[in-house]
């Protein structure tokens, strides 16, 4: 979708439950593609003289995101409900307009607490896919007990 796609205006109207006219309600990832659990996906802004996306995902109350890393960098800023985010080696509480930056090659994770967290998060347009974790790096991770209890994999 482009910036276009928002017909003549350029003002696209949020609705209600975070849902913008115009844009669709997307599945995450493919079922079976990676493991995650109840989170949608819808692409705000994806404008290519621009380069970047911005697009809004949320996470089910009780829902995670899938353990990856990328290439890329992007940043992340939380948009509604609290939950908690594994970047790196440590694990955060977010809520509402908490900035997360996720720097390159950094294992990532977000959990929903009891009520869905969605969040805004910036990329580029073109960028590299997810990578997710071996065998080994599941290992190396869950050596820490916390990491161990709360990534979802």
């Amino acid at each position: 979708m482009t910036d276009s796609s928002a017909g003549d205006s350029p003002v696209r109207k949020a609705g209600a439950d975070f849902r913008w006219d115009g844009v669709e309600v997307m599945r995450y990832k493919e079922e079976g593609s990676a493991p995650f659990r109840d989170v949608t996906r819808q692409v705000l802004f994806d404008d290519p003289t621009l380069g970047c996306e911005w697009r809004y995902f949320e996470v089910a109350a009780g829902g995670w995101s899938t353990l990856e890393r990328h290439e890329h960098t992007h940043a992340v800023m939380i948009a509604r409900g609290r939950g908690s985010c594994l970047v790196g080696d440590r694990i955060h509480p977010v809520g509402p307009q908490d900035l997360v930056r996720i720097s390159a090659l950094t294992w990532h994770q977000f959990r929903a607490g009891d009520e869905p967290l969605g969040f805004l998060c910036l990329v580029n347009r073109q960028r590299d896919r997810p990578q997710l974790p071996s065998a080994d790096d599941l290992a190396a991770m869950r050596r820490d007990p916390r990491i161990a209890e709360f990534i979802r994999a």
